[in-house]
């Protein structure tokens, strides 16, 4: 295998929680950690777990958003990706505008493997990946707790709801990872130094020939409610009372 393609997303970290705007417009993210998204993270440990098997020669670490995403992919590089491309844009996008922007990447770079995340942890939409494969007209295996490679052949170990599920696809193809696939390693210092010196492209939408879109736009944010305080009961005859209430019987 001569090249995989990984996407980065950033996003707030899962240990910070999240909060909307005063004035609902969107989540708070002045003075908030930002991290790469979990699912992103496995899918580049996969990648380089590959490679050092010796089944792939280059990692490219791809992002999209604003310029602020290259702290991310300063971060994949410092994982081990070999170089790294940011598609620049200060709107937001939507997953299918997104599958677009890999698609030109693909048809650029000549991957033979695309690895995304299976979801990203702020809107849990789980559509890129599949999008991609559909506009890429190539195979796609979503949700992989296990992947093997075998020459033009990967095998891979779904998480479905009804257990395990293993596939085998011709490659090129999409993969989609989830949680127990792997566990990423941790960054060190020189790593991070390193990670300076190597390639970090920016591309604007323009540059790839792609108008963007948004099939759906947010008109405003809420917190959930908080929830109420419980309360005690002293029997059976309680508990339906306390819940006919509140008309929930």
């Amino acid at each position: 295998m001569e090249r995989i393609l990984v996407g980065l997303k950033r996003v707030v970290d899962f240990n910070v929680r999240v909060r909307v705007k005063s004035d609902g417009s969107g989540v708070e993210t002045d003075g908030v950690k930002m991290s790469i998204n979990p699912f992103d993270e496995i899918a580049l440990e996969e990648a380089l777990r590959i490679r050092e098997r010796g089944e792939a020669r280059e990692i490219i670490a791809v992002s999209v958003g604003a310029p602020d995403a290259q702290q991310q992919l300063r971060t994949g590089l410092a994982m081990g990706a070999d170089r790294a491309i940011l598609v620049t844009t200060d709107s937001p996008v939507d997953q299918l505008t997104i599958a677009r922007i890999f698609l030109a990447l693909v048809n650029r770079e000549k991957p033979d493997l695309v690895l995304l995340g299976k979801q990203a942890i702020d809107n849990d939409n789980n559509q890129t990946g599949q999008m991609l494969a559909a506009l890429w007209d190539r195979p796609q295996a979503t949700f992989a707790s296990k992947m093997e490679l075998e020459g033009n052949t990967a095998r891979v170990t779904r998480e479905v709801d009804a257990g395990l599920e293993t596939i085998e696809v011709d490659l090129p193809a999409v993969v989609t990872t989830d949680l127990r696939l792997n566990e990423p390693r941790y960054v060190k210092l020189p790593d991070i130094m390193k990670a300076k010196k190597k390639p970090l492209d920016q591309i604007s939408l323009a540059e790839l020939g792609i108008e963007p879109s948004r099939g759906l736009s947010e008109i405003s944010y809420e917190a959930p409610p908080r929830r109420s305080r419980g309360v005690f009961v002293q029997d059976v005859a309680g508990l339906v009372a306390a819940l006919s209430a509140k008309g929930l019987v």
